[in-house]
């Protein structure tokens, strides 16, 4: 008697698989919390500049005018803050006035600790989604995405 094989579902992405897709596609040093499906990676070569969505998209549209790309950017939608994946090349800022710019925009750089990714697990609050997805193993300057969010803090001062 010959048995039917069923048919192949369609591929179902796991917390594991997008993991495994970060680390070996994007080089970004992931890993899975086994409860959660949460997916983390501990800044250090690659590090985050996290700000105010409305500063980040005029952030992102410069980046991309002038050829720094792709950007790989995580949305927090009920925070309404957007997170840059970046290399951690970011110099202390020695101007007090652009220090008080950056804290009083809420931009946030994360030289230390875990980052967040998001991951294909359930997440009924919808804490984490990709507007730019990781795709690829660039990251931009952090020094640049710094200096061009200062430069719009510093427009709006005017």
């Amino acid at each position: 008697m010959t048995q039917i094989s069923p048919p192949v579902s369609a591929f179902t992405e796991t917390p594991r698989s997008r993991c495994e897709f970060y680390r070996h596609e994007c080089s970004l040093p992931t890993v899975v919390d086994a409860t959660t499906g949460r997916i983390t990676m501990r800044a250090g070569l690659i590090g985050a500049v996290m700000m105010p969505t409305q500063l980040a998209q005029q952030v992102k549209t410069a980046l991309e005018g002038s050829g720094v790309t792709p950007l790989s950017i995580i949305g927090h939608p009920r925070a309404q803050m957007w997170t840059f994946l970046v290399r951690s090349d970011i110099r202390p800022i020695g101007d007090p006035g652009d220090v008080a710019r950056l804290w009083e925009a809420r931009v946030v750089v994360i030289r230390e600790g875990d980052i967040a990714l998001p991951s294909p697990a359930p997440d009924p609050l919808m804490v984490r989604t990709w507007v730019s997805p990781a795709i690829s193993t660039f990251r931009p300057s952090g020094a640049v995405v710094i200096a061009r969010a200062l430069s719009f803090l510093r427009q709006t001062r005017r």
